[in-house]
């Protein structure tokens, strides 16, 4: 399964991160948009190999690894040169990343547990606005002045922040209760329902 569709899209998406890296450090504007091209094949590559697998019937138990993975190495990578670079807020940036670090946590653990928590909708909400002011701040000031690029990157990205707290909280309740009920109940029970990938 390392070369189904899937996988090599997921491949597709860890491996535009340093094209995305290096445009970072190069001057103008075109670089700029450039940098949110290679972003924005990057993470529509998170939609697409979830639909493929999910269409062609080709799920695998690397792409449930990596696929997540990828995912954050994308928005990690995106979060930190944007602050890096004074195009992003920190406080807001700072809470997604410690969020992505305690959902990652938390995995691990239900992944032991052989526990499993399907992606809510409001989740995917988050999802879609982080992204999207991502893109935003990554062109930044070499976007029209008209589509207050900068702003509407500025305060997508507290929206997406709050957004973090409210679903990452929902997690780690849902989580406790999974495993308070566990130990009450003793013996660990199989895997139920989809693998978030969020």
């Amino acid at each position: 399964m390392l070369t189904s569709p899937p996988n090599l899209l997921t491949f597709v998406r860890i491996g535009l991160i340093p094209v995305l890296v290096g445009l970072f450090f190069v001057e103008g504007a075109w670089a700029r948009w450039l940098a949110c091209a290679v972003y924005t094949i990057a993470a529509s590559t998170d939609y697409l190999d979830g639909w493929l697998a999910r269409n062609l019937d080709q799920h695998s138990r690397l792409g449930r690894w990596l696929d997540p993975v990828a995912d954050k190495l994308l928005v990690a990578a995106t979060v930190l040169l944007l602050v890096a670079f004074d195009r992003a807020p920190v406080l807001p940036a700072l809470v997604i990343l410690m969020r992505e670090i305690l959902i990652s946590g938390l995995r691990e653990y239900l992944a032991e547990a052989r526990l499993v928590l399907p992606v809510s909708r409001l989740a995917k909400w988050k999802t879609a606005v982080q992204m999207t002011a991502l893109g935003f701040l990554i062109v930044g000031d070499a976007g029209p002045w008209w589509l207050f690029v900068p702003d509407v990157g500025f305060w997508g990205l507290w929206a997406a922040a709050i957004l973090t707290i409210v679903t990452g909280w929902d997690y780690i309740h849902r989580s406790v209760a999974h495993m308070l009920a566990d130990r009450a109940e003793g013996p660990l029970r199989p895997a139920r329902g989809i693998s978030p990938t969020r």
